[in-house]
């Protein structure tokens, strides 16, 4: 059994902040939390400085991935927007992805190209499309621990009964995981915990559509999974931000608004470099060419 896997069946809520970069992974790691979220809007945000509408491509996100996944032990759900195709692209997404190190991959039924689950002006696939994906998504998985998500967004265009439905119909499919983005009221979260089936993921978005309910909350309407895919980088750029505007305004930031030097280095895992160098250090310039 994957470790998503036995996470999710423990009955808990499993709260999942997001990551842009292997860096922010490590402190989500570092600070208790199980899994971390490889949040396509953070990329796109982090990485082009740009809005979530479709820019990242696949061979950015998998080379992220990859280093996410060298950064930390703990298990990765990675978004996949739209799975960068046909059901055909979906299997080589599913597979590179799997191999990156992957233990869920989400994709969505937005049509291309896609945009943020809290912006307006989205648009869906039709349901049999979206399905031949997930298929094809679980068919090219390697390792049935990996776990196939599968996110509607029909709740913006044809409504939170419709959204209900295709979440059903993508269980149905063979999806592991459902995932109805963005209902507008505690009544709406309601509604999806109450008629949708098997385990679900709800997406907490400061400033988003989505109401802020508590985790107490959450779990008694029995939700799977939390998603704050970008606190993180919601309170990086805050931190940013503060700490240059008191640089600009004349004053060196205080060490209230800053990690210290010995934290940044624990994290980036200094020690175990300098045991590695020690340990694969060559003979000294004097030492070489004697016997």
């Amino acid at each position: 059994m994957s470790a998503l896997r036995a996470l999710l069946g423990s009955g808990r809520l499993l709260v999942v902040p997001g990551a842009a970069n292997a860096l922010t992974a490590r402190v989500i790691e570092d600070c208790g939390f199980e899994s971390v979220y490889v949040t396509g809007a953070g990329l796109a945000n982090s990485h082009l400085a740009v809005p979530d509408i479709g820019l990242l491509t696949f061979s950015e996100l998998l080379a992220h991935v990859a280093a996410i996944r060298e950064a930390v032990s703990v298990p990765l759900i990675v978004d996949a927007d739209t799975g960068f195709g046909n059901p055909i692209n979906v299997r080589r997404t599913v597979r590179d992805l799997e191999r990156a190190g992957a233990g869920a991959i989400q994709i969505e039924d937005q049509s291309f190209p896609k945009r943020c689950g809290h912006f307006a002006g989205k648009s869906v696939v039709p349901t049999g499309e979206m399905i031949a994906k997930i298929r094809a998504a679980v068919d090219a998985r390697r390792d049935d621990g990996t776990l196939i998500v599968a996110r509607t967004d029909a709740r913006a265009v044809a409504g939170i009964e419709e959204a209900c439905a295709r979440a059903n119909a993508y269980r149905a499919a063979g999806a592991d995981v459902v995932f109805v983005e963005a209902p507008r009221s505690e009544a709406e979260v309601e509604q999806v915990a109450a008629k949708v089936r098997g385990p679900q993921v709800i997406n907490l978005v400061h400033g988003g559509v989505t109401p802020m309910l508590p985790e107490r909350r959450l779990r008694e309407l029995g939700f799977a999974i939390a998603l704050h895919a970008n606190l993180p980088l919601l309170a990086g750029l805050k931190g940013i931000q503060d700490a240059l505007h008191t640089l600009r305004a004349g004053t060196a930031p205080g060490e209230s608004q800053l990690a210290s030097w010995a934290e940044r280095q624990r994290l980036v895992r200094r020690p175990e470099f300098e045991v590695l160098e020690a340990r694969y250090a060559t003979s000294s310039p004097s030492e070489e060419g004697t016997s």
